[in-house]
């Protein structure tokens, strides 16, 4: 892949078990104009043409409490809630300050070891902080996983944040390119005009529908009429 971010119609097409050296969810483009994200597939395996949406963040990880830091900080000790984290399960994802002292911050993480539940993990940061954090529960921060990692494919809950589609299988834990904009192959739900927009499917998983009612998130565009349990073509508008 070249340093200007584009990648070859081949190259869409390689999964692997292990990280190359690219980011999780760095954009790149094919010479035919579509986007494509780095992502990682969670526990289970992913399907061509399924539509897959980003892992639930963990309501345990959020609102946290953190020892007191310093401004050029680039490590925060986070008290856990009730449940642990695994070793840089949040890495390249984000810690933000989400109230009190220094709310509103983001920094993106780099690593972080294992913990169990209600202990203290140090979570290192990928840039020093810009502003200093607080104690005794004035400064809260959350931890949050990367929209691109551990994804699954979608289980008809318009509520989640929908990532792209797979353009080939994927193995659970395998590192792939994933579908965000142009031309993509993918599982039509119901029958949808050609021209409509579309949405995440509620009656069959890892599917799309047509956008029907405000709020919704809109992915893209049917290229063509879409047929029920039928692949055909929806330009995606998610990049």
């Amino acid at each position: 892949m070249s340093s200007q971010g584009y990648i070859s119609q081949a190259e869409v097409t390689v999964t692997s078990s292990t990280k190359g050296g690219m980011q999780l969810g760095a954009l790149v483009q094919t010479p035919d104009g579509r986007k494509f994200r780095y992502s990682r597939a969670g526990a289970s395996n992913l399907a061509a043409g399924k539509l897959v949406v980003a892992a639930t963040q963990v309501a345990d990880h959020t609102d946290l409490s953190v020892a007191v830091a310093s401004i050029g900080d680039t490590q925060v000790t986070v008290t856990l809630g009730s449940t642990g984290v695994t070793a840089d399960q949040y890495a390249g994802g984000f810690l933000i300050v989400n109230d009190g002292t220094a709310e509103g911050n983001i920094y993106t993480i780099a690593t972080h070891p294992a913990a169990d539940a209600s202990a203290t993990v140090v979570v290192t940061l990928a840039q020093p902080l810009a502003t200093a954090l607080a104690a005794s529960g004035t400064s809260q921060v959350s931890l949050i996983k990367n929209t691109y990692a551990d994804v699954v494919i979608s289980a008809t809950d318009q509520a989640d944040l929908a990532v792209g589609v797979p353009p080939v299988a994927v193995t659970a834990g395998y590192y792939f390119f994933c579908a965000t904009g142009g031309d993509v192959a993918v599982l039509g739900d119901e029958a949808v005009t050609a021209g409509l927009a579309v949405t995440i499917g509620t009656g069959v998983a890892g599917a799309v529908e047509a956008l029907d009612a405000a709020g919704e998130q809109q992915l893209g565009i049917a290229k063509q009429a879409l047929v029920d349990t039928e692949y055909q073509t929806v330009f995606l508008t998610l990049d």
